[in-house]
């Protein structure tokens, strides 16, 4: 994997390891909790998020990105079975996006692809992918800080601890270190 595709990997793994722990914090019926008939659950969002990856990665560099299978209005309906349903179809959509993401060259970057027949290159179209799911991840992120209240477990600097983090990451050496590696335990 060439900078950009390493870069892309490690931005999509960060995101998805931020919502696995704040999932794992929250119950079985917090998952499925919305603040109003308006909103949506993290099973919402999760279920969401399973529809666009697979329609999205599969067949990545050969089809359109929306596929004509997908049933994007029936991904709002919080209607899955609790956690293990939850988890399966999350684990399914990152497995589809991690394979297809694999699978792509340096050669395939400036290659034109389709998403609803607009053309993005292949980085563009990873690019639209990682701000989408960056988005939602923070909608769950934030809906589990309100479920846990005071309970919540920082998943970045926790408030009033930004003096000891700089301090902590500019007493290191400066070196050839990505951000995530130590959200994602390879510090």
């Amino acid at each position: 994997m060439n900078g950009y595709l390493k870069s892309a990997n490690r931005q999509f793994l960060y995101y998805k390891t931020l919502a696995d722990k704040a999932m794992a914090q929250i119950s079985d019926e917090q998952l499925f909790w919305m603040p109003n008939a308006d909103s949506n659950s993290v099973a919402i969002i999760v279920k969401h998020m399973w529809g666009n990856m697979l329609s999205r990665w599969t067949n990545f560099l050969t089809e359109d990105g929306e596929k004509e299978w997908r049933e994007r209005d029936a991904e709002f309906d919080n209607d899955l079975k609790g956690r293990t349903e939850l988890l399966q179809k999350w684990e399914e959509g990152w497995k589809c996006l991690f394979d297809a993401l694999a699978s792509i060259t340096d050669d395939d970057l400036d290659r034109m692809i389709y998403i609803r027949n607009e053309g993005h290159s292949v980085m563009e179209a990873i690019n639209r992918q990682i701000a989408h799911y960056s988005y939602h991840v923070g909608q769950i992120v934030y809906i589990g800080k309100i479920c846990k209240g005071e309970e919540w477990q920082s998943l970045s600097i926790p408030r009033n601890k930004s003096r000891d983090y700089n301090q902590q990451k500019f007493s290191q050496e400066k070196g050839d270190r990505h951000f995530t590696d130590e959200w994602l335990g390879k510090a």
